[in-house]
């Protein structure tokens, strides 16, 4: 067992060392001066843009070396300090994620659960039941087919433009101040319900195919028919399968989540929706080195730390792999 984690501990760090490299150096491949773009805000001469690039280029660390500029990064990860946002300025960087991450961990969170546990009870029990077979698997081939930014569109026009039943933009009413009161809490929940059902539905199909395929092949399979050989019940069998398929789909969970992601950061850019999706695109448009960067230090630790968390649940929920960890020989 300890071997086992300490490997794992080693890929993940190399994951993040790998990570943060790819994302130090994708933002300075961007076409474009991001202090160039500071700068066009206001109408200066000749002589007062010079000094002010000069003193901003000083102040933001960009009139140094490319690997002075690598090195400074990774010192600004250790320390948390990830700078000054040039695109809200003097913003730091970490305030603004941590103001936007509650907003993304309010539409990821119940997104993935939501669709994980409905999604393979769907799919277990079109496996079993062939009206559910006939409705559930093409509905899930649509919704698994459906791009994000299609969905994005689709759903508050229908809900939101046609039948005027939720808001189509933000993640409150423009009337409220932040504060802990229901009135304030009814309109997040208004306006959190549209980005939700988008990310919820695109991820619902491909759960409800991958399941209702794997208890289809654990029912067919030989340990299947060994427990009916010997007298058990056909939903003992059942609980057995289901069990077994769940697996694949749980190792699966780990490897989408990186596709959930950047679903739902289309989904806040079309839904103008305050969370990190809706961040990177106002970095991205104003080349905010920073800003973009410390977004993508924070969804490269989430997707690492959660996929150690599965990791560590799969080895509790496989007795195989325990016993092989252990050393036990079949």
């Amino acid at each position: 067992m300890r071997r086992y984690l300490v490997r794992k501990l080693i890929t993940y760090v190399l994951a993040f060392f790998v990570g943060v490299s790819i994302d130090w150096g994708i933002p300075h491949l961007m076409p474009g001066d991001p202090i160039q773009n500071l700068l066009s805000r206001f109408d200066l001469d000749s002589a007062s843009y010079a000094a002010l690039y000069k003193s901003f280029a000083q102040s933001f660390g960009l009139n140094v070396p490319l690997w002075q500029q690598y090195l400074d990064f990774w010192k600004g990860v250790v320390t948390g300090n990830m700078g000054i946002s040039i695109w809200d300025a003097p913003a730091k960087v970490t305030t603004l994620v941590f103001g936007a991450m509650p907003y993304t961990l309010a539409l990821l969170v119940p997104a993935i659960a939501a669709s994980y546990v409905l999604g393979n009870r769907l799919g277990a029990a079109a496996a079993r039941r062939k009206v559910l077979d006939n409705t559930v698997l093409p509905l899930g081939y649509v919704f698994q087919a459906i791009p994000y930014p299609w969905l994005a569109l689709v759903v508050p026009y229908l809900l939101g433009v046609v039948w005027h039943v939720f808001p189509t933009a933000g993640a409150y009413s423009e009337t409220l101040l932040p504060a802990w009161n229901w009135t304030f809490i009814a309109s997040l929940l208004d306006h959190w319900f549209l980005p939700f059902l988008t990310v919820f539905l695109v991820s619902l199909g491909g759960w409800s195919i991958g399941m209702r395929n794997l208890v289809i092949y654990e029912l067919e399979n030989d340990s299947s028919r060994y427990l009916r050989a010997l007298g058990a019940r056909e939903r003992v069998v059942r609980r057995y399968a289901y069990r077994n398929a769940s697996l694949p789909q749980l190792l699966g969970l780990a490897l989408a989540l990186g596709v959930v992601i950047g679903g739902n950061i289309v989904t806040e850019i079309a839904f103008h929706y305050p969370g990190l999706g809706y961040l990177i695109f106002n970095a991205i448009e104003n080349n905010d080195y920073f800003l973009l960067q410390g977004i993508f230090i924070f969804i490269v630790m989430g997707v690492l730390i959660a996929n150690f968390i599965i990791d560590l649940v799969f080895i509790t929920v496989d007795p195989r792999t325990r016993l092989s960890m252990q050393g036990a020989t079949a």
